[in-house]
């Protein structure tokens, strides 16, 4: 799985962080995602799914590189 983020869509809303907190936060001036693994292990690969989907501006895209996970 390799995660990537827009930081120009993000509004904040903070979805991200509380549904996958291993791999996304907030920036502390902004409030916008930052992302902190671009390749998130198998075990986080749910979580970080469910994110993209609760992401409200879209923000958040994933692309699965082949794995089943």
């Amino acid at each position: 799985m390799k995660v990537t983020t827009d930081v120009a869509r993000c509004i904040g809303a903070g979805m991200c962080v509380l549904t996958a907190p291993e791999v996304f936060d907030q920036s502390e001036d902004e409030g916008t995602v930052v992302l902190l693994d671009d390749t998130p292990p198998p075990e986080l690969h749910a979580a970080v799914r469910r994110a993209r989907q609760l992401c409200p501006s879209g923000a958040i895209s994933v692309s699965d590189q082949g794995d089943e996970s």
